[in-house]
C-alpha cells in the first residue's frame, strides 16, 4: 500500500508532463516545464523523459520525479490516473494516446482531428520556434508561461581547466543528416589554434574516434579531446567556462544558449527560426544555406554540406566583431527553486 493510501491520508494532486526526447529538446522545453512548476506548486510533478535528464530536471525545474521514458514508448502504468497530463513532446498521434492512456482528468495538449479528446485544444502552429510553442501552448490553455526562461544554474561540478576560455567544438549529432564533415571540423579546428585559441572537441562515447580523427588534424597542446569523458553536468561545466561554442544544430548549441556562451551553429535541414538562438543576442551566430531537409536523414543534409569550413571561420570573426562591440550577461539562474 503506497504512503497515499494509507488510511486518513490524502493521495498527492500529480501532473504528469511527456517529453522523451534528447538533451536539445528537453532544454528547449525548460521555459514551458518551469511554468508548469509554478503553475501546479503542489502537484507532485513527474517529467516522462529519459533519465540521463533526471538531475538536470530536478535542479532547474524542482520535479518531484523522473519516470525514464524514451520517444514514443508506453508509459509506466503507476503514472495512471493523473489529475494533470501535460503533452510537452509531439502534436498527436504518436505522443497523446500515450497521456490519454493513463486516464488524466484534465489533458493539455495540441488539437489533433484524429484524437477527438483534444478538440478545442490550441492549434499546432508550422514553422514555429520550438521555445515559443510550447509556452505557446500553456499560454493558450491559462497556464503562464515565458519563453524567457530558458537559462541554466550553475553545474554542480568544476570544469577542467582545459576548457576554460576555449573554444568548444562538438562535431556531432543524432543523425548523420546533421553532422558535418569531419574534415571541415578540422578545418575549423586548425584555424581556432592558429588564432591562438585553445580547442576541446566534446562528444558521446560513441563519437570518439571521430573526435580523436579530428584532434590528430591539430596536433599538440592547444587541442583537448574530452569526447566521451564527460557526463551531463560536466559537459554543462565545460559550455559554461569556454570562450564560444561551435557545433552543429544539437544540444550542445542549446547549452550554449542557456549558458549565455558565444556560439557559432551550424544549420542544415531545420532554420533558425525554429531551433535557433533566442532573438537579440549577438553573441550567437547562426549559419543556415536556406535549404530544408530532413532532419532524420541517413546521409549529409545538401543544405548543412552547403556550409564550408571558410563560412564557419568568417562566422567566428563576426562573432569576435560582436563580442567586441557589445556585452554579453551573465545568465539568470533560473532554476526550479527560483521565484
Amino acid at each position: 500500500m503506497s504512503a497515499g493510501n494509507r488510511l486518513g491520508e490524502v493521495p498527492p494532486v500529480r501532473l504528469v508532463v511527456l517529453r522523451a526526447l534528447n538533451l536539445g529538446d528537453i532544454l528547449t522545453g525548460l521555459p514551458a516545464l518551469r511554468a508548469l512548476r509554478r503553475a501546479f506548486p503542489l502537484h507532485h510533478m513527474t517529467v516522462a523523459a529519459p533519465s540521463a535528464y533526471g538531475s538536470l530536471l530536478r535542479r532547474e525545474v524542482g520535479i518531484d520525479d523522473l519516470s525514464d521514458s524514451h520517444e514514443l514508448a508506453p508509459l509506466d502504468p503507476a503514472l495512471a490516473g493523473p489529475d494533470v497530463a501535460v503533452d510537452l513532446h509531439g502534436r498527436g498521434p504518436g505522443s497523446q494516446p500515450l497521456l490519454l492512456a493513463l486516464s488524466p482528468r484534465r489533458l493539455v495538449a495540441f488539437a489533433h482531428p484524429d484524437i477527438p479528446d483534444t478538440a478545442g485544444m490550441p492549434e499546432w502552429r508550422p514553422g514555429e520556434h520550438e521555445v515559443v510553442r510550447w509556452c505557446r501552448l500553456l499560454q493558450e490553455c491559462a497556464i503562464p508561461a515565458s519563453p524567457d526562461r530558458l537559462e541554466l544554474g550553475p553545474a554542480p561540478v568544476t570544469a577542467p581547466a582545459c576548457a576554460r576560455d576555449a573554444t568548444v567544438i562538438h562535431p556531432g549529432a543524432a543523425a548523420p543528416a546533421r553532422r558535418w564533415p569531419p574534415r571541415r571540423w578540422a578545418e575549423v579546428v586548425r584555424a581556432e589554434v592558429g588564432a591562438g585559441r585553445r580547442v576541446v572537441l566534446t562528444g558521446s562515447a560513441g563519437e570518439a574516434a571521430v573526435a580523436a580523427t579530428i584532434a590528430a588534424a591539430a596536433p599538440g597542446a592547444a587541442v583537448c579531446n574530452l569526447a566521451g569523458r564527460t557526463d551531463l553536468d560536466e559537459l554543462i561545466a565545460v559550455v559554461r567556462s569556454a570562450g564560444r561554442v561551435i557545433s552543429g544544430d544539437t544540444g550542445v548549441a542549446h547549452l550554449a544558449f542557456a549558458t549565455a556562451t558565444p556560439s557559432v551553429t551550424l544549420y542544415g535541414p531545420v532554420p533558425p527560426a525554429e531551433w535557433g538562438p533566442p532573438p537579440g543576442r549577438p553573441w550567437h551566430v547562426a549559419l543556415w544555406k536556406g535549404q530544408r531537409g530532413d532532419p532524420h536523414a541517413s546521409r549529409l543534409d545538401p543544405g548543412l554540406a552547403a556550409i564550408t569550413a571558410g563560412d564557419v571561420i568568417t562566422a567566428g570573426r563576426l562573432l569576435d566583431a560582436r563580442l567586441a562591440s557589445s556585452s554579453r550577461p551573465s545568465p539568470t539562474v533560473t532554476s526550479g527553486a527560483a521565484p
